[in-house]
C-alpha cells in the first residue's frame, strides 16, 4: 500500500462485503477504520464471540433520556461486518471514526425541537418525520444502498431526518445519476448489477470480463463520486460535512500511529471528501460548537425484517434475505435460492419437484441474459418462480417474500455485552421461564392453574405496563379473565429502546412495574384510568402498588358525580374482582369500593337517562350493558340484584328515556326472567303505536333485538314479538321509512344470516292464528304440524340429569326417554 486504502461500500449489500473482504486480503493494511460511532470501539471485540451472531445493531441512547436512541444495524453481508471480522481474525486494530453518537443525537433533538417550532399546528402528528429514536446517519437508517439523497426541495425525503433540503435547490442520489449514465433506468438494478452480483457466480464483469484486481472497483467507484461531488457539493447534506470532517481527523490520527498501510471502509459518497486536502485547523473549525449529550452503547439483536423497512429503525433494504443468501452462497446461488423456494413450497403441501427448479432455473437465466443483466438478480428468480413453481399466481409469492426474501431472522449478542439492569432482569426471566424472545410471530397459550404459566402471564402484564409490548392479549379457547390467556408474542429490536426506557421506573422488572403503577395512579384524574390501573396491577400481580392505586380510586371515585364515569369505570373493577379469584389475590377492599359504585349508579342512572340525544342514548345504552354485567359479577352481586332490577323497570317505563335505552332495559329483564313474556309484548306495543314517532320506535326496536345478544333468536321463538314487529314496519308512511332505514339496517344486519333466512322465511308464512298457537300445518321441512307433547315430555329427564336436579325414578327411565326422543 502507498496511501490509504478507500473502500466505498453500500452498508448492506453483499458485492460490497466480498470486495471489502478481498480488498483487505490483497492489501493486509495495518489498520482498519470503519464508518461507524467512536463509542463502539470498546465493544468491537464481542464482535469475536461465539454467542454473536448478525444481524446486531450498535445501540446508542442518552444517558438522561433513553427514548432518544439510534442504531446502527450489521448483517452478515454489511461490509462493515465483514471489515470488522477480518481485522479481529488477524489481531488488526479496528476502529469506529463517525461522528461521534454524542453529538449526533444532540444534533437530532435540535433538528427536532427546529421542526416542531416551524410545523404547521393544524399538521397531523402521524405525519412528523422524525421518529422517535432517530438513526445518526441517514445511510444507515433509510436509503436502499446508504448512497442517500433523493429529492426535490418540497418532496418528501426516504430519509425521516430530512425534512427540508437546507440552502440546495436539489438534492441528487448518485447512485441514480450514475445509472442514468450508464444507461439504467432503475438505479438499484444498476448497482446489483456492477456490484452486488460481483464474484456471485456471474458470468463476466460489468465490461465483459473478470476483474483481476480486487482494488479496482473501488478506485472506479471512488472516481465517479468525486466527479459527483465536484459538481453537487455535497448534496444537501449539511451534517455530512461534520461528519467527514470528523472522519478526516482521525484517518489523520491513523496514519500517524500506523502510517499510511490504513484501509477505510465508509459510503461510497464519502470517499472523495476522505481523500480530498484540508488542514486539520479546517476540520476542527466545523467540529466547534457541536452540542453533546451523555451517551451509553452496546450490542442489541436485530432481525431481517427490520432490515427491510424503510423508515424509523430499519435500515431500507428490500431483500435481506436475498442479500444473504448471495453472500453465504459459495457458488451457483440462482441454483441454490431455488431449491430453498423448492423446500418452502412442499412444506406448505404444495406440488413442487425437482423437474421444477430445472426449469425455474433455466427461465431465470434465459431473463436474465434477454435483459442484459451478468446475473439472474431477485427480479429474474421472483418472475421464474411464478411461473413455474406458482402457476402465475402472486398468493405463494407473499409466503415467499415473507419467508425467504425478507426472513425472519433474529441475530444474539453475547451475555457479556452492557445493558442496563432492567434488561439484565429480563433476560434472566426470559431464561428462567423459557420464553425466549423470537422475531417470528407466534402464540402462546397460558393455563393460570400451572404457575409456570402463571408467572409467564405476570411478566408480560408487567412489561405491558411499562410499555415494553413484548406480548398483546387475544382471543384464544379461553376469554380473558378465566383461568386461560393467549398472547400473540413477538420481540423487535426497539423493545430494547423501550425497555432501557423503561429502566429510571426500577433495576427490576416488578420493582419498575410497581414503581410505574404507583406514579401512575397519583398522576391520574379520570376515575377509568385509576379502575384500569386497579385491573392491570391484579393482572400483573403488584401487591406493593395496589394500596396506592386503592387509595386513589377510593378518592377519584367520591369525587367524581358523572354517572358516565362511574359506570364506565364498574366493569373494569368487576373483571379485576375475577382476576383476583383466579390469582389468588385479597380483593376486599376493591370489592367494597366497588360495591359503592354499583349504589351510586343505581341512584344516579335513571335521571342521567333523561334528556339525551342520538350519541348520548347509543353511549349511555353501552354503560347500561356494561354495568349490568358487572352487577353480575361482583361478591354483593344477590345484594344488588334486587335494586338493579328496580332500575331497569323505571327505566323501560320512563317516556321521557330514549327508545333505545327503554328497549334494552326492557330485554335485560325479560332475559333475567324478571319480565313477562306478555309484559314484554305490552312494552313494545306501546312503543310501537301510532303516536310514538318512528324514528323513536325504530331505537326502541334497536335496543330490545339490537346487537349480538340474541335478539334474532328471541323474534324466531316469539312470533308474538315478531309480529308486532311485522306489523309496525309494514304501517310505517313512505316519508318516515327513509329515516328510519339506518337503524334497522343495522339492527337486523347484526344477526347471523341463518337467522335473518329464518326471520325470513316467518314473515313470509305471515302470522300464527293466535298468539301462542301452532299453524294446522307447517312448510318448515322436518317438522311437524303440531306440537306432539308425550315426544317433549320425554326429554325432561334427562334434562334434569344434566342440570343435576334428577328424581330419584328418573335414572331408570333416561335409556327409555331416550330411545323415545330418538324415534
Amino acid at each position: 500500500m502507498t496511501g490509504p486504502l478507500l473502500l466505498g461500500v453500500r452498508h448492506h449489500g453483499p458485492g460490497s462485503a466480498r470486495a471489502v473482504r478481498a480488498a483487505l486480503d490483497a492489501a493486509s493494511p495495518a489498520a482498519v477504520l470503519i464508518e461507524g460511532p467512536p463509542e463502539g470501539d470498546a465493544l468491537l471485540a464481542l464482535a469475536a464471540d461465539e454467542q454473536m451472531r448478525p444481524p446486531v445493531a450498535l445501540l446508542a441512547h442518552a444517558v438522561d433520556d433513553p427514548g432518544r436512541a439510534a442504531f446502527w444495524p450489521l448483517a452478515v453481508f454489511s461490509p462493515e461486518w465483514v471489515a470488522i471480522r477480518w481485522a479481529l481474525e488477524r489481531e488488526v486494530p479496528v476502529r469506529f471514526i463517525d461522528l461521534p453518537a454524542a453529538h449526533s443525537l444532540a444534533l437530532a433533538a435540535e433538528e427536532e425541537k427546529e421542526d416542531s417550532s416551524d410545523a404547521d399546528p393544524d399538521r397531523d402528528a402521524d405525519q412528523k418525520l422524525l421518529p422517535d429514536a432517530v438513526a445518526a446517519d441517514p445511510e444507515w437508517d433509510a436509503v436502499p444502498g446508504g448512497e442517500t439523497l433523493v429529492v426535490a426541495p418540497d418532496a418528501k425525503s426516504v430519509d425521516p431526518e430530512w425534512d427540508a433540503v437546507p440552502d440546495a435547490g436539489v438534492r441528487i442520489d448518485p447512485i441514480a445519476v450514475l445509472a442514468e449514465t450508464a444507461g439504467y433506468d432503475d438505479p438499484e438494478r444498476w448497482w446489483e448489477d456492477v456490484v452486488e452480483h460481483r464474484g456471485s457466480g456471474s458470468r463476466a464483469g460489468p465490461k465483459g470480463r473478470a476483474e483481476d484486481d480486487p482494488r479496482a472497483p473501488f478506485a472506479a467507484l471512488g472516481e465517479a463520486m468525486t466527479a459527483l461531488r465536484e459538481m453537487y457539493g455535497h448534496g444537501g447534506h449539511d451534517r455530512d460535512l461534520a461528519r467527514e470532517a470528523h472522519m478526516r481527523i482521525q484517518l489523520r490520527a491513523a496514519r500517524k500511529e500506523f502510517g499510511d498501510d490504513v484501509a477505510v471502509v465508509c459510503g461510497a459518497w464519502h470517499v472523495p471528501a476522505l481523500a480530498g486536502k484540508t488542514t486539520l485547523a479546517a476540520d476542527k473549525a466545523l467540529l466547534k460548537g457541536l452540542p453533546k449529550v451523555r451517551t451509553e452503547m452496546t450490542w442489541v439483536p436485530w432481525t431481517h425484517r427490520r432490515l427491510a423497512r424503510h423508515s424509523g429503525y430499519g435500515a431500507g433494504i428490500d431483500s435481506p434475505g436475498w442479500y444473504g443468501h448471495l453472500f453465504g452462497a459459495p457458488d451457483r446461488p440462482v441454483e441454490r435460492w431455488m431449491t430453498k423456494v423448492a423446500r418452502l413450497l412442499r412444506d406448505e403441501d404444495r406440488m413442487v419437484s425437482p423437474a421444477h427448479v430445472i426449469e425455474a432455473v433455466r427461465l431465470a437465466d434465459t431473463l436474465a441474459a434477454m435483459r442484459g443483466r451478468p446475473l439472474a438478480g431477485l427480479t429474474e428468480t421472483t418472475d421464474a418462480v411464478r411461473a413455474v413453481m406458482c402457476d402465475g399466481s402472486d398468493v405463494p409469492l407473499d409466503l415467499i417474500r415473507d419467508r425467504l426474501i425478507v426472513g425472519d431472522v433474529l441475530g444474539e449478542v453475547p451475555d457479556a455485552a452492557p445493558a442496563v439492569p432492567l434488561q439484565r432482569d429480563l433476560s434472566r426471566l426470559q431464561r428462567s421461564l423459557r420464553l425466549k424472545p423470537e422475531a417470528l410471530e407466534r402464540e402462546l397459550e397460558l393455563d393460570l392453574r400451572k404457575e409456570t404459566d402463571a408467572a409467564k402471564s405476570r411478566l408480560l402484564h408487567r412489561l405491558k405496563l411499562l410499555g415494553v409490548g413484548w406480548g398483546e392479549l387475544v382471543m384464544g379457547r379461553g376469554s380473558t379473565g378465566t383461568f386461560r390467556e393467549s398472547w400473540r408474542l413477538r420481540w423487535e429490536p426497539e423493545l430494547f429502546v423501550k425497555v432501557a426506557e423503561a429502566g429510571v421506573w426500577g433495576t427490576t422488572v416488578l420493582s419498575a412495574a410497581t414503581a410505574k403503577a404507583e406514579n401512575q395512579a397519583v398522576a391520574a384524574t379520570a376515575l377509568a384510568e385509576v379502575t384500569e390501573l386497579a385491573e392491570q396491577c391484579l393482572l400483573a400481580e403488584l401487591p406493593g402498588a395496589l394500596p396506592v392505586v386503592m387509595r386513589a380510586l377510593a378518592d377519584r371515585a367520591a369525587l367524581d358525580a358523572d354517572v358516565g364515569h362511574l359506570a364506565q369505570a364498574l366493569p373494569a373493577l368487576a373483571r379485576s374482582l375475577r382476576y383476583g379469584d383466579v390469582r389468588s389475590t385479597d380483593t376486599a377492599a376493591l370489592g367494597e369500593v366497588a360495591a359503592g359504585l354499583a349504589e351510586r349508579i343505581c341512584v344516579g342512572l335513571p335521571p342521567a337517562c333523561t334528556g339525551l340525544d342520538a350519541d348520548g342514548a347509543a353511549e349511555m345504552r353501552g354503560h347500561l350493558d356494561g354495568v349490568h354485567t358487572a352487577i353480575g359479577l361482583l361478591p354483593a352481586a344477590q345484594e344488588l340484584s334486587g335494586r338493579w332490577g328496580s332500575v331497569l323497570h323505571r327505566l323501560a317505563g320512563r317516556d321521557t328515556v330514549p327508545g333505545v335505552i327503554r328497549g334494552r332495559a326492557a330485554r335485560l329483564l325479560l332475559d333475567d326472567g324478571r319480565l313477562e313474556e306478555a309484559e314484554a309484548s305490552r312494552l313494545m306495543g306501546l312503543a310501537l303505536s301510532p303516536g310514538t314517532a318512528p324514528t323513536e320506535a325504530a331505537a326502541w326496536i334497536e335496543g330490545f333485538v339490537g346487537g349480538a345478544s340474541g335478539g334474532g333468536m328471541l323474534l324466531v321463538h316469539d312470533e308474538r314479538l315478531l309480529g308486532l314487529v311485522d306489523a309496525w314496519l309494514t304501517g310505517v308512511p313512505a316519508d318516515a321509512f327513509t329515516d328510519v332505514l339506518p337503524l334497522l339496517r343495522r339492527t337486523f344486519s347484526a344477526y347471523e344470516s341463518g337467522v335473518r333466512r329464518t326471520l325470513g322465511e316467518l314473515v313470509r308464512r305471515g302470522p300464527s292464528a293466535a298468539p301462542g298457537e301452532m299453524r294446522a300445518e307447517s312448510t318448515v321441512p322436518g317438522f311437524g304440524p303440531g306440537l306432539d307433547e308425550e315426544r317433549a315430555d320425554a326429554v325432561l329427564p334427562l334434562l334434569r340429569l344434566l342440570l343435576g336436579t334428577q328424581h330419584a325414578d328418573d335414572n331408570d327411565r333416561v335409556d327409555n326417554d331416550l330411545v323415545g326422543v330418538g324415534r
